[in-house]
């Protein structure tokens, strides 16, 4: 899930930004609405994390820009503003949830995790490729009897390559998708990350799944491409 966090202070926004990278999100941290403004009219988000004070453009009034555009995903506003009636002008704006600063972290991932489900993209918290699943709030891979832990990075590839099964996807494609605005990956960055996803997936007798397709990119197939695809995992304890 990929997530844009607006917060003109550096000093809240890169905590925030670090917290939800390390939770397996894909985030694009940015300090200000023109910024904002443009990331929202080339990119396409699962969620907005919005600072309402914001210099020259408010998150307020991205919120309503957004909405405005037909945009559909989550909002949740991140503000010192506690009253009712500040309440209800953001939730009047388009806003799906409100949090008032200083946030509790434990809360607000709960409240992403919670506005993540809404998201058009969402098709639930365990991804599931053929006997393959990837649980995503716990950045854990089963197959069978068999579990392994993946970092955040390799659960976001990992996840990315099973929102698009048996497809070529090339580097460009992945490297824009994985790696958040603003960063250029070093040349060998996604091959090393290859290379480590495909270790941790020999643990569950699945390393070979992940093929190279030389000079275009990298393609997830299951040994029976019968079953292939990803489906929604019946939740019971969300």
């Amino acid at each position: 899930m990929r997530i844009l966090v607006v917060e003109d202070d550096i000093e809240q926004l890169e905590p925030l930004q670090g917290l939800l990278s390390e939770a397996g999100y894909i985030v694009d941290g940015v300090e200000d609405g023109e910024t904002a403004q443009w990331l929202l009219s080339h990119k396409e988000y699962d969620l907005l994390i919005l600072d309402w004070m914001l210099p020259t453009i408010s998150g307020l009034s991205l919120c309503r820009q957004y909405r405005q555009a037909g945009k559909t995903a989550p909002v949740l506003m991140l503000t010192a503003k506690d009253t009712t009636s500040d309440k209800v002008t953001g939730l009047d704006a388009g806003a799906d949830d409100y949090i008032v600063k200083p946030a509790d972290l434990v809360e607000l991932l709960a409240r992403v995790r919670a506005l993540g489900r809404r998201s058009p993209q969402w098709l639930g918290d365990i991804l599931r490729m053929a006997d393959l699943e990837l649980h995503l709030t716990r950045l854990v891979v089963e197959r069978g009897h068999a579990s392994v832990e993946l970092s955040p990075r390799e659960a976001q590839l990992l996840e990315y390559l099973m929102r698009h099964p048996n497809q070529v996807l090339t580097r460009n494609q992945i490297e824009e998708a994985l790696w958040d605005w603003g960063m250029e990956p070093e040349s060998n960055a996604l091959t090393v990350l290859v290379r480590k996803l495909r270790h941790r997936l020999h643990f569950v007798g699945a390393a070979n799944w992940i093929k190279t397709v030389y000079g275009m990119g990298y393609s997830l197939k299951s040994p029976d491409e019968s079953q292939s695809g990803v489906v929604n995992y019946p939740q019971h304890n969300l």
